[in-house]
């Protein structure tokens, strides 16, 4: 039996789910890169106009201590896929199989919706994160370059 309940996130989960975001980003020294706000989240995640899935876990408190975040995409080769943006477990509940749980609530649902693939990205020098997925004998891609333009950039470029 799980010391835990995995289930699918709520707009009451929101700022736990926040707080979990900023935990990853300390994590990955990228604190300041983190803009997003509750009110945002909230609002992209459970509005009329969803654009995120969710799944959490949370303790016999009802604490939320981990969560996968991921939505829909398209790609021209395979057709619609499922990104998994993040999953964060807080760092005192790891090893308990909430992470596993997640994982394989997204590919459940990956499986569902029938995606073409399932995509996330993975930092180089995360290494228990690395073999978590290799577990699943993921494959981990070193072939590709992420490119990024970021909304401060994106509203200064005059394209007219």
């Amino acid at each position: 039996m799980n010391n835990f309940l995995l289930r699918k996130g709520e707009e009451k989960d929101c700022l736990q789910v926040w707080k979990l975001i900023r935990e990853l980003a300390i994590y990955e020294k990228a604190e300041e890169q983190m803009v997003l706000t509750l009110e945002q989240l909230k609002e992209d995640g459970f509005g009329d106009k969803a654009k995120y899935g969710l799944f959490v876990v949370e303790g016999k408190d009802e604490e939320v201590f981990g969560m996968a975040l991921f939505y829909e995409k398209y790609s021209t080769w395979t057709g619609s896929c499922i990104y998994l943006e993040d999953l964060i477990v807080t760092e005192d509940k790891r090893g308990i199989g909430a992470g596993k749980a997640l994982f394989e609530a997204v590919i459940k649902e990956a499986k569902r919706r029938e995606s073409g693939r399932m995509e996330w990205q993975v930092l180089d020098w995360n290494e228990p994160s690395i073999n978590f997925y290799k577990k699943y004998n993921s494959e981990l891609d070193n072939g590709w370059i992420n490119g990024k333009l970021y909304k401060d950039q994106i509203q200064k470029m005059n394209l007219e």
